[in-house]
């Protein structure tokens, strides 16, 4: 059993649309009326048929009144860390403490060049990701002395002015699969923020990436607890019988979910897809019960 102990968060995973903006937005209004915990946009900067993930961040923060909103995963190779780290706790303010970072090293590099990013190789991404989130946290930092000084390999600060601080203690999530971002994640992470299908072997995979995960967070002297694990599901969809993971009816969705809390420790699922009646039924039928059985499951081991 991995249960790490979070409170259940339960949200969706939306493609960005530029030629479906309307509905793009419906469905964060659904998933905020709805009392779902998380809406989040995929951010690929140098896909013109999308919208800027960082605009519709803001517009639905302020389309919105309770839900909270992330970039699934922002693009760090296209986001400056230093005007991030601005940018994210300004919206954090204005939306009231609504916003969480998702962020990741990249990927799709030609498109990245393409647009004036840096080309990196995968070890030289970690490194700056790694540099990134230790500036972003530093320019969060507004009760620590002095400017901001790093001088990184990729990214540098040469007394950089702290603040704004955020409304809230913004969770930073880094999406990771590759063993080296996995032990970033434990030492420098908030979060786990991985795609299932993406995961070549699925839910069978994740004892040892969670372990992964859990070696590098206590090496750096953190407790392992500290690091939310949560799960992207690109395809769903509620069918008469099960016939797969998140296929199927509403109480097998409940026995899946509540069993990746249990056995491994995933405590926030983010669903794709664009269909409204699916995002009610998620959160009517499905987020419910499996918070009640896993709080009724969690007693009973404490017992």
């Amino acid at each position: 059993m991995t249960d790490y102990g979070h409170d259940l968060l339960f949200g969706t995973f939306v493609t960005p649309s530029a030629h479906h903006a309307e509905a793009v937005v419906d469905l964060a209004v659904t998933a905020d009326r709805t009392g779902l915990d998380l809406v989040t946009f995929q951010d690929h900067p140098y896909q013109p048929s999308f919208l800027d993930t960082w605009t519709l961040l803001s517009y639905v923060a302020a389309r919105t009144e309770r839900v909270h909103v992330a970039g699934n995963v922002t693009s760090l190779p296209l986001r400056p860390p230093a005007v991030l780290a601005r940018a994210a706790a300004s919206l954090d303010i204005l939306s009231g403490g609504r916003l969480e970072l998702g962020i990741g090293a990249g990927a799709f590099w030609d498109g990245i060049a393409a647009m004036g990013g840096r080309r990196l190789a995968p070890a030289q991404g970690v490194d700056a990701l790694r540099e990134g989130i230790t500036l972003i946290r530093e320019l969060w930092a507004t009760d620590a002395p002095g400017g901001v000084r790093l001088d990184g390999d990729y990214y540098t600060a040469a007394g950089a002015r702290r603040g704004p601080a955020p409304a809230h203690d913004i969770a930073i999530w880094v999406g990771a699969y590759k063993r080296r971002m996995l032990e970033l994640t434990g030492t420098h992470g908030d979060g786990w923020l991985p795609t299932i299908e993406y995961i070549p072997g699925g839910v069978a995979d994740l004892p040892g990436l969670n372990a992964r995960i859990d070696a590098a967070a206590v090496e750096a002297g953190r407790n392992p607890e500290d690091v939310r694990r949560l799960m992207n599901f690109m395809r769903v969809g509620f069918s008469p019988t099960g016939r797969g993971l998140l296929d199927g009816p509403p109480n097998a969705w409940v026995e899946q979910l509540a069993d990746l809390t249990l056995t491994h420790g995933v405590t926030a699922f983010l669903i794709g897809g664009d269909d409204h009646a699916v995002t009610e039924r998620y959160a009517a039928e499905v987020a419910p019960a499996v918070r009640e059985l896993v709080a009724k499951e969690r007693a009973a081991s404490s017992s």
